[in-house]
């Protein structure tokens, strides 16, 4: 698919000014020039060009919000004071891959004065002796130079056209994990309330169950107690009937 018809694909029916990122990985170029890229792209912060053979980026159109490049896996030797002065904010620029075979290529990238961190993996300058030394002496305010400062330390793993925005991702991911363990254990809680009420329920009926019954064995026993009198309410004690007979006889 040429570059063109990629580009439109890409757009989805969006005006070129509201789109932010823009892969155009793999395309072809038209002899190794960029076509059909405009500086209607005017709100464009990354833009990828992987491996669609290109040679020059003379025809890059001014984009000045752009902040990060992919050029990687193409032929470009040089040409690069086009970047100074069409993306004045790129912060990142990855040239892997290329055609750059000595230091004084990269001499334009002065001009960046927010570029700090550059790619240049499998490019014949990185063979040069003293490489390393070289590039962070020529680009100064450089940090990273093929993912390692001057001081060799790795650079972090992060996406750097979207710095602040993975922070927040990260943060908004950390809350709402939080707050899902937070629901998790109210609904446990409730549901252990819900489980002592329901014993609560249980020793309520146990108790109310244990005092019917003795509200039952209350109302036999006097029942009883009265059977047992009855014979003695009925007729006269005998010893008095004894005394009235001792008595007559006299």
């Amino acid at each position: 698919m040429d570059m063109k018809k990629r580009l439109n694909l890409e757009l989805r029916n969006r005006k070129p000014g509201e789109v932010k990122e823009l892969v155009l990985d793999n395309c072809r170029s038209d002899d190794g020039k960029i076509t059909g890229l405009t500086s209607d792209f005017e709100s464009l912060e990354f833009l990828s060009m992987i491996n669609i053979n290109l040679v020059s980026v003379a025809n890059l159109p001014k984009l000045p919000k752009l902040r990060k490049l992919e050029l990687s896996d193409n032929r470009i030797s040089g040409g690069l004071e086009v970047l100074a002065e069409r993306t004045p904010c790129l912060t990142h620029l990855n040239l892997s891959g290329n055609k750059i075979k000595d230091i004084n290529t990269l001499e334009p990238l002065k001009k960046l004065p927010s570029l700090h961190s550059l790619d240049l993996f499998n490019c014949e300058v990185t063979m040069l002796n003293s490489y390393r030394e070289s590039v962070f002496e020529l680009l100064p305010e450089l940090t990273f130079l093929d993912g390692f400062d001057a001081d060799d330390q790795e650079a972090p793993d992060s996406d750097p056209e979207g710095d602040g925005l993975d922070d927040d991702l990260d943060e908004n991911g950390e809350e709402g994990e939080e707050e899902e363990e937070e629901d998790d254990e109210d609904e446990l809680d409730e549901e252990v309330i819900d489980e002592d009420d329901d014993d609560d329920d249980l020793d309520g009926e146990e108790e109310e169950d244990e005092d019917e019954d003795e509200d039952d064995d209350e109302e036999d026993a006097p029942q009883g107690e009265k059977r047992k009198r009855e014979p003695a309410d009925e007729g006269d004690d005998p010893e008095d009937e004894d005394d009235d007979d001792e008595e007559d006889d006299e």
